[in-house]
């Protein structure tokens, strides 16, 4: 009896032994919150308070349901059969399986995945006339999903929260959607919660027995629940009491889906007398590392509060390093030749993490790390040549260098949608295979035969499309010539009109694909890259480096993190910073926390100044975030002022050497250009005529040295 709890602190002991009442455990990073969530399970049923069906404990995913189960058999020393322990959608549709009649379900229901809801949402549509062209089916979807998550039915959602979206008609929607989903005996995701709720509220029995059979609720992850899973565990609890809450309130960064940070700031007022006990020794961090992010979250005002201190911490720990470069082309530079230093001083691949604001910041970490012959991986995304709306314009790209590529004409031909359906296409694939020309001739053959219909009209218009784009591409080059597919092909419009949440973070992929694009001499320069880093994928079993965003890192540890891109406007988010004032920036405060809590060993946070956008340079300022880490907690290197230069995270900047060295008529060097002679200048700005391709281009004077 005794073993499982001599492993434990003072803090996780109590907490574990502590039974009776409500309890909210604030479990700070890398603190044992899974030790201590297992073993006061376990510690339930070995001190006999409780069977294995008495205890309502929930996960926020099924593997650390899977996780939990499993230590808890070990602790034990036999399997557990009959556990509530689970997601709360899973645990939410077994109560609704045991009453469903009382929301006009059967025990049989069935649970419709996205594509199924998306399927149902179009049919209710259509038949209430609503174009679902123009209000996507997927946007729809989003807002009955926000409503579900706060608890509300279709019919108590108030007038105020109607909008122009679908004509005004969204709450008729919502209530046509419902009204099918009984017709069809299903429910999604949002329905468990909401029905198992709606259930418990309007039923006294059920509720009441349902609290009988629970003695014991235990709750991971406090923090990001949202307003319906809260009623939920507030109906279960309010009879005994017997409420553990597991969270940090400094790692709630979910709000965007729905998480109410107020859930876990408020629960010593929803239980008055409330033990609260605080777990803030770290096993993870070196003491720099947490004295950093402790400041760090400090500056936020809606916590409550604690701090962490190192378990343990090696002699010599290094400091978090802060590097300003000169833009976001170094910044990957620079990543990667730490990266490469690390790797070659024995650490593996795998221990280490580029953690990003933004989706579309990995593309110049996955070229540069390809160009090393370094292996990656993108953790919670595809890489940045996988996704979608890349495909489809590096297609369009495809059809403008090449003609005859019958695999990227068929992607874009109907996209978006310009009126060539199945019986369209099929026509062309079978003039193709008659006539043994590629699509693009037999569209036109097609078209010229069909112009007064509606396929032959949309593709006379997509063929004098691509004529007009190739000539763009002739005169203006190919970034022009990118800039105007997107526009006058209703792409970019497409993603613009599109409501999902996603479709934002798709713009921005965009913007990143023109960068990339401006790289490159020419066009079949670039697709011939592509088609590169493609193929190089590497064998999966290899170690490789993660990147992904800082809100997929969450819950995951690393040797050695990398945080880029620390710069006001892009972390914190433009979109914060005008939308969503001080909630908004202290959840951005906490998912700079959460990046400098991954780190285990070394810490290195960077922001440059200046970042490309489209293929244009922008100024960028530091993040407010570095001013906010003390000075005793990290090593700052600043960026170059001016001159050629090559800062890094090993070794202090040299002496700069002034722009003026490179006065107009002075003959330069670049590594990638080549040769040139400066026509412009302006600040550190030049514009180079290169020998190599007798264009001009305008670069940072710290790329260039004297020929």
């Amino acid at each position: 009896m005794t073993d499982y709890l001599s492993d434990l602190n003072e803090q996780q002991r109590l907490a574990v032994e502590t039974l009776d009442g409500p309890l909210l455990v604030l479990a700070g990073a890398g603190t044992g919150k899974t030790r201590v969530l297992t073993t006061r399970f376990a510690h339930l049923l070995l001190s006999g308070r409780a069977w294995p069906n008495q205890v309502f404990a929930v996960t926020f995913t099924n593997r650390a349901a899977r996780e939990m189960r499993e230590r808890v058999a070990v602790m034990l020393g036999r399997p557990v059969d009959g556990l509530w322990l689970g997601t709360f959608h899973a645990l939410a549709a077994r109560l609704l399986r045991r009453h469903a009649e009382k929301v006009g379900l059967t025990s049989s229901f069935t649970i419709l995945d996205t594509d199924d809801q998306i399927r149902v949402l179009k049919q209710v549509m259509e038949t209430a006339g609503i174009d679902i062209h123009r209000f996507a089916p997927a946007a729809l979807l989003a807002r009955i999903s926000r409503w579900k998550d706060r608890g509300l039915p279709a019919g108590k959602v108030p007038a105020s929260e109607e909008s122009d979206f679908a004509r005004g008609r969204v709450r008729a929607l919502y209530a046509a959607y419902q009204e099918r989903l009984r017709e069809l005996n299903a429910a999604d995701f949002g329905d468990l919660l909401l029905h198992t709720t709606e259930i418990l509220r309007t039923n006294a029995d059920i509720l009441e027995s349902v609290q009988r059979a629970f003695k014991y609720i235990m709750v991971d992850e406090y923090q990001d629940t949202n307003l319906v899973q809260y009623f939920l565990l507030r109906l279960l609890a309010q009879s005994h009491r017997n409420i553990c809450c597991v969270g940090d309130d400094d790692q709630s960064i979910y709000s965007w889906r729905g998480a109410e940070i107020e859930n876990i700031l408020r629960f010593e007022k929803d239980f008055p007398g409330a033990r609260v006990v605080r777990l803030e020794r770290n096993y993870r961090s070196t003491a720099p590392i947490l004295a950093a992010a402790s400041a760090l979250i400090a500056h936020n005002e809606s916590r409550l509060g604690k701090t962490l201190h190192a378990h343990s911490s090696p002699s010599g720990a290094t400091k978090v390093t802060v590097l300003g470069v000169w833009d976001s082309d170094e910044e990957a530079r620079v990543v990667g030749a730490e990266i490469e230093r690390l790797s070659r001083d024995g650490e593996a691949l795998g221990s280490m993490a580029v953690l990003v604001r933004a989706g579309f910041q990995t593309r110049p970490f996955e070229e540069r790390l390809i160009a090393l012959g370094l292996p990656y991986r993108v953790v919670s995304g595809q890489r940045f040549y996988e996704r979608q709306e890349i495909r489809d314009a590096i297609a369009y790209l495809r059809v403008l260098a090449q003609p005859a590529d019958d695999l990227a004409f068929e992607r874009i031909a109907n996209v978006p949608r310009r009126g060539l359906g199945e019986q369209a296409m099929r026509s062309l694939h079978v003039l193709r295979r008659e006539r043994a020309i590629p699509l693009t001739a037999a569209a036109e053959a097609l078209a010229a035969e069909a112009r007064s219909g509606r396929a032959g009209r949309a593709l006379a218009g997509l063929l004098a499309n691509f004529a007009r784009w190739r000539e763009v591409l002739r005169r203006q080059g190919h970034v022009a010539a990118y800039e105007a597919v997107l526009d006058e092909s209703g792409y970019r419009d497409f993603w613009r009109n599109d409501n999902a949440p996603e479709a934002a973070g798709r713009l921005e992929n965009l913007k990143e694909l023109g960068q990339a694009l401006a790289d490159f001499e020419s066009l079949e320069s670039f697709l011939e890259h592509v088609a590169l880093v493609m193929e190089n994928d590497g064998a999966s079993d290899t170690e490789r480096v993660s990147l992904m965003t800082l809100h997929a890192a969450k819950g995951l540890e690393f040797d050695t993190v990398f945080l880029p891109g620390w710069e006001e406007g892009l972390f914190p988010s433009q979109r914060t910073l005008e939308e969503s004032g001080g909630p908004g920036l202290e959840e951005e405060r906490r998912l700079a926390y959460v990046g400098i809590t991954r780190a285990r060993r070394r810490a290195y946070i960077s922001h440059a100044a200046a970042r490309r956008i489209y293929a244009t340079w922008q100024s960028s300022i530091p993040s407010r975030f570095l001013s906010e880490l003390p000075d005793e907690t990290v090593t700052r290197i600043a960026a170059p002022r001016q001159g050629f230069q090559r800062s890094g995270f090993g070794t202090a900047a040299a002496a700069p050497q002034a722009p003026a060295r490179f006065a107009v008529g002075t003959r330069v060097f670049h590594e990638k250009f080549g040769y040139g002679t400066v026509t412009e200048r302006e600040a550190d700005r030049l514009e180079i005529v290169f020998e190599s391709t007798g264009s001009s281009k305008r670069v940072l004077a710290s790329f260039v040295e004297p020929a």
